[in-house]
């Protein structure tokens, strides 16, 4: 949450800053703004609302300056206003900050008790104050850096300007992720890479703790302690014409229909196409004896963890316990020693799949995180990364990364179960060709945007909205309930359908759509035995089902979308795709904010 930008080089810095927010607006876009030294003096400008905001207050009025730092802000304190808009400033510096500051109280008290006077109601003008008090008091800027950071409690990656240093750039991560990225005679600092990628080739992460100070001439690295460490600098391969739209609509349009290439892309990675094998990195730990798996992840990811804990249970035989993050984290489960942690997450950075991490580390666990950027913090305090290649995804709502982190649990799936002795080669050479199949099932599935428009149209008109699901369809409808709540602001919720007779059933009249993700091959007898009682009651069903599950729909269902044939292993990856797609229908109809929904961010770095 909240995107941070900072450069120090020689050419305006202001426009540099702002396109690099640009990218990273899916972090927040409740506020933005850009501060710059202007012969020695920091300037700012600042808009509540998103970048089109602050693009016309910097038209109006041009910032110059070759050193300067940018935010687009996601509120945790104080509301979406200019005022509490970063960059704060405070006498003679002025930050930028992504995070929580959790004794920002005490500190506030400590120093209105010296006679400074607040203007905002955020934790970071106290960081402001406090750094400015340390330099009006005689420290140097790098020293008054590091004193500052002494005394903060919380998470945080914060970035610093001073005034009359124009060619100082002060970087601090605690919790939250934070980047230098090295050009030719100018230095860069980011939330990611993706904001740094079109800057810099080569770039660093800083580690938990760390602080940097950034000159023209390059970065210099000092840890909790105010040590001078090494960190080292990576490649980038990512290009800037990766993030645009390329003639859709929205992000999550262009990002829907790369679901297939995101899905062939992580197979290729996870399978061998000679041997038809699926090829894992490799373990410190043995598949045959292991114990115990415990999933845990957050949102989307959580039910793409579901979906592989039947996977697991159903090939592998491993017993596995399933979390969302912000629970396991502090529930302190009994772990089974020499068990594993699978950890998911698009963006390797989620606050608390990264705190549950390391609680699961701290129990003995080995780690294994299910990822789409490797090299994030999450990646790097790992035992294993399985990477799955489903590109950036700049649109809240999380599409592709879904599929593509369901395509590496099903592959997981598969060796493991080759490992425990539960199939032969045939057997993992059956499952692995159902996977290779999917790619191209899953571009059939825009083929039918006539009945799920035809399903929007009814779900548009809805205030509530019930997904059911049988089985492994179950965290599919979790999935598709969560989209529509995300990007429509309607009422959804997704039940197992076997329980819909043990209370939900209460709520089911004419105007509550029921959708139900029922191939004819998994539990469907159940599913359509489920899908009459809410009928007879008179709900409306909008089935999504195969060739054969629609002929026995028919006279069921109001809508019926029908999807590919494929083997039962791979539906849930398949049947994500129009669940979500009928989400965005929906969104187009109701005319809301597709890619970026209110109240929402897309890496969720604070707890």
């Amino acid at each position: 949450m909240c995107g941070i930008c900072g450069v120090v080089g020689t050419r305006p810095a202001a426009p540099v800053i702002f396109e690099a927010l640009r990218r990273l607006e899916y972090r927040g876009y409740d506020s933005a703004g850009i501060a710059t030294l202007v012969d020695g003096q920091i300037e700012r400008r600042r808009a509540a609302g998103k970048l089109d905001n602050l693009e016309r207050v910097l038209e109006a009025a041009p910032l110059a300056g070759t050193t300067g730092i940018g935010h687009t802000r996601w509120a945790t304190h104080g509301v979406p206003n200019e005022t509490n808009a970063h960059p704060h400033s405070a006498g003679q510096v002025t930050i930028v900050h992504n995070g929580i500051i959790e004794n920002f109280e005490a500190l506030r008290a400590e120093l209105e008790a010296k006679g400074r006077v607040f203007l905002s109601d955020t934790d970071t003008e106290t960081v402001a104050h406090l750094l400015d008090q340390y330099v009006s008091d005689g420290l140097p800027p790098r020293e008054a850096a590091f004193a500052t950071l002494r005394r903060l409690e919380g998470a945080y990656a914060i970035a610093m300007i001073f005034a009359d240093h124009d060619d100082m750039l002060i970087g601090a991560r605690h919790g939250a992720p934070l980047a230098v990225g090295f050009g030719d005679g100018e230095m860069f600092l980011g939330s990611d890479s993706l904001a740094l990628a079109p800057l810099a080739r080569r770039i660093a992460y800083l580690e938990d703790g760390d602080w940097c100070v950034l000159t023209r001439a390059g970065a210099q690295f000092y840890d909790e302690r105010g040590e001078a460490v090494e960190r080292p600098i990576q490649q980038v391969a990512l290009i800037a014409g990766q993030v645009g739209k390329d003639g859709y609509r929205h992000y999550m349009e262009k990002e829907l229909h790369e679901h297939p290439v995101a899905i062939g892309q992580t197979l290729q990675r996870m399978i061998d196409p000679a041997t038809r094998r699926v090829v894992l990195p490799e373990l410190p730990f043995d598949p045959e004896s292991l114990p115990r798996v415990s999933i845990t992840a957050c949102g989307s990811a959580f039910f793409a963890g579901f979906v592989g804990r039947y996977w697991l249970e159903a090939l592998a035989r491993l017993p596995v316990d399933i979390d969302v993050a912000s629970e396991m984290r502090y529930r302190n489960p009994p772990l089974t020693p020499g068990g594993v942690g699978l950890l998911i997450s698009q963006s390797g950075e989620t606050a608390d799949t990264l705190g549950t991490l390391r609680s699961l580390r701290a129990a003995g666990q080995h780690i294994m995180s299910v990822l789409n950027v490797e090299h994030s913090t999450m990646g790097r305090e790992s035992d294993v990364v399985l990477g799955m290649v489903a590109g950036p995804e700049i649109s809240v709502a999380s599409t592709k990364a879904f599929t593509a982190q369901l395509t590496v649990l099903a592959a997981l799936s598969v060796a493991f179960a080759r490992a425990r002795g539960l199939i032969d080669a045939a057997g993992e050479q059956a499952l692995v060709a159902s996977l290779l199949d999917v790619p191209s099932r899953a571009t059939e599935v825009f083929a039918q945007g006539d009945a799920i428009r035809a399903m929007a149209a009814i779900v548009a008109e809805a205030r509530d909205v019930l997904y059911l699901g049988r089985g492994i369809c179950y965290p599919i409808a979790q999935e598709g309930a969560l989209k529509l709540k995300e990007i429509t602001y309607i009422h959804a919720e997704a039940y197992a359908a076997g329980e819909m007779k043990h209370g939900p059933i209460s709520l089911i009249d004419r105007s509550v759509p029921i959708v139900a993700i029922c191939p004819s091959t998994i539990l469907f007898d159940k599913t359509v035995s489920n899908l009459q009682e809410a009928r007879a009651r008179g709900g409306r069903i909008l089935a999504f089902t195969d060739a054969i599950g629609a002929e026995r729909l028919r006279g069921i269902a109001e809508v019926i979308v029908v999807m590919p044939d494929v083997d039962p292993f791979v539906a849930p990856i398949l049947y994500a795709i129009p669940v979500q797609v009928l989400a965005y229908e929906v969104a187009l109809l109701k005319g809301t904010d597709v890619d970026q929904p209110r109240n929402l961010a897309k890496s969720v770095t604070v707890e």
